[in-house]
């Protein structure tokens, strides 16, 4: 029984069939086109790990040897990256009734750890036992290095072109899809490693001194290990369970403060389920003296509302209250 008083109920909503369908489509477009990105960006990886991995052993570099790492993760990383893209589109199932969404964030979780012990701590371990080494490397170690290097930078930059380009064609959403996300920083990164790393190897040449090169790898390792925390820190906040963005969780509140039958918003609470995808939880006073009936509809009408303005909130709930008359309500301010 409630002893309030107020007749409380939980309603909660799906998007229709039509936006539905828009919002799948315009995601599943987006996806075929991080999919092709990825696919440049593992291509490139691939060929380069080999190339840096032969370059390393042949002149003995750390810093060749430290990138060689840094593009293997990133080669493992892109296999997770497509294994997300492909995961978080299942549909809901009884086990998961809100859909896979976030298999996107945990696969970006993956992918952080995957820079940081495959990337940064090798590049580290490189480091420390370059220092410990007093292995001079051949005039032929140094040219064939930077030869590696100068392929690896046309390559990486290649890459890190095509998701550039895709981000600025996108729409605003592209940028917060972890998968994208994470190929940016990757390819950023590897463009900065690279030019660290033939910084390194030059400076090696011109001096003798191996403290160039190891320094070039704890350089390498120190950004790989940034890089992971970043990516590894947005995946936590998703995985989590995040709010959207501020300006939408206002306009929401707006909405539902405009319609004529709503009193007051109590608490409004929404959710992130994915890239596409978003929960909204509110909890709503509404006028007094409304039937049943009257009340079914008016919630009918204000999750289509919400779903139709923003269709990536394809889960809408509604707690209903009625609301005290204004006297009662002055009253018990006054208490």
């Amino acid at each position: 029984m409630d002893t309030d008083g107020d007749r409380a109920g939980d309603t909660g909503g799906e998007d229709t069939p039509e936006t539905a369908g828009k919002a799948q489509g315009s995601g599943e477009a987006a996806d075929s086109k991080t999919r092709v990105t990825v696919l440049i960006a593992l291509a490139a990886n691939l060929v380069i790990a080999v190339a840096k991995a032969v370059g390393g052993l042949l002149s003995g570099s750390p810093a060749l040897l430290s990138e060689a790492a840094h593009s293997v993760a990133d080669s493992l990383n892109e296999i997770f990256l497509l294994a997300s893209l492909k995961r978080s589109r299942k549909a809901p199932d009884s086990d998961h009734p809100f859909g896979y969404g976030k298999e996107r964030y945990f696969w970006a979780l993956l992918a952080a750890v995957g820079i940081f012990v495959m990337g940064g701590c090798f590049s580290v371990f490189q480091g420390v036992q370059a220092l410990g080494s007093d292995e001079n490397e051949g005039s032929t170690g140094y040219i064939v290095g930077l030869i590696v290097l100068a392929v690896a930078l046309v390559a990486e930059g290649t890459s890190l072109t095509r998701a550039l380009i895709q981000l600025r064609a996108s729409k605003k959403g592209a940028a917060q899809d972890p998968t994208l996300r994470t190929v940016l920083a990757e390819d950023s990164t590897a463009v900065l490693g690279v030019v660290l790393a033939m910084l390194g190897m030059a400076l090696h040449w011109i001096t003798g001194n191996i403290v160039w090169e190891a320094s070039a790898s704890f350089a390498i390792g120190a950004l790989l290990v940034y890089i992971a925390y970043r990516l590894g820190s947005e995946a936590r906040a998703q995985l989590i369970g995040e709010t959207v963005d501020k300006e939408t969780v206002r306009r929401i509140r707006g909405l539902l403060d405009e319609q004529p039958e709503i009193d007051n918003v109590a608490a409004l609470l929404t959710m992130k389920l994915g890239l596409d995808s978003a929960l909204v939880a509110a909890r709503v006073d509404l006028s007094p003296g409304m039937d049943s009936e009257r009340v079914e509809l008016v919630c009918e009408r204000i999750k289509r509302d919400v779903t139709r303005t923003w269709p990536e909130a394809d889960q809408v709930f509604i707690d209903i209250t009625e609301a005290p008359p204004a006297e009662g309500r002055d009253a018990e301010r006054q208490r």
